[in-house]
């Protein structure tokens, strides 16, 4: 047997052992289009108009459906009463979050943002602690808020009235409120490290809604073995742990 039919052997024992799991997931999840092997249903969902898509498959198989993103199955739910049932009603068992390969990558499962049981709770526990600590709830946040305000303004008198693109400007000042509290100390909006940390704020919220990375969530293989924006936004991501924590950090 050739190498040739040895791999044609294996493509096809994958492709029937996807379709045998698809076919058993399905039974227990909420109605959907059939998923093709491997695939899902990819090629069914509209990437550049992706929520008229999804109101397309509302109305065929209801307010709750399920979709295949390559090999993983994913619950929708479609409209306002559908959702406030889901995250008012019944919030403690929706409470928990579905996996995201780039993220589990860069933070192991852990933080507050995409981590799920007791990690969350605890992290979430320590985590009002420490604001709380810093300040969070009292004057103090409010003061630094009216601090920053008074550099925005600065900021944009710099501009002589002259037409400008304020997008980076606006955003400069949230950041900085922020900075301010965990660092105690803000940036002035001509610090290095703090334009480039804007910079790669905005710069990875790019990447994170790219469609190569939608494509390295569903197969998260991709992630170690393939080139791709998602190793800027491993790089990035370097770069802000050693802002915070390494030879950087703003005490």
């Amino acid at each position: 047997m050739g190498p040739i039919m040895v791999f044609m052997l294996i493509l096809t024992c994958l492709l029937l052992l996807s379709h045998w799991k698809q076919s058993s997931d399905r039974r227990k999840l909420p109605p959907g289009p059939t998923p093709l092997p491997m695939i899902g249903n990819l090629l069914k969902i509209e990437a550049k108009n992706m929520n008229q898509s999804l109101t397309n498959f509302s109305k065929a198989y209801g307010p709750m459906f399920t979709l295949y993103f390559g090999t993983q199955p994913t619950v929708v739910l479609h409209g306002y009463e559908t959702i406030k049932e889901a995250l008012i009603d019944h919030g403690e068992k929706f409470a928990g979050r579905g996996p995201l390969p780039i993220f589990d990558k860069v933070t192991d499962g852990l933080g507050i943002g995409f981590s799920n049981g007791s990690i969350w709770k605890e992290t979430r526990r320590f985590l009002l602690m420490t604001l709380r600590d810093l300040g969070m709830g009292t004057r103090s946040i409010e003061n630094r808020i009216k601090e920053e305000a008074w550099f925005l303004v600065e900021e944009l008198k710099k501009t002589n009235g002259l037409p400008c693109d304020p997008t980076f400007i606006l955003g400069y000042a949230p950041c900085n409120v922020i900075c301010s509290i965990i660092f105690q100390n803000r940036f002035e909006y001509t610090d290095k490290d703090f334009l480039k940390l804007t910079k790669i704020l905005n710069e990875n919220n790019e990447i994170l809604n790219s469609l190569w990375l939608q494509v390295c969530n569903i197969f998260p293989v991709l992630l170690d073995y393939c080139p791709g924006n998602h190793n800027t936004f491993f790089e990035n991501h370097t770069f802000i742990k050693k802002l915070c924590f390494g030879k950087n950090k703003r005490t």
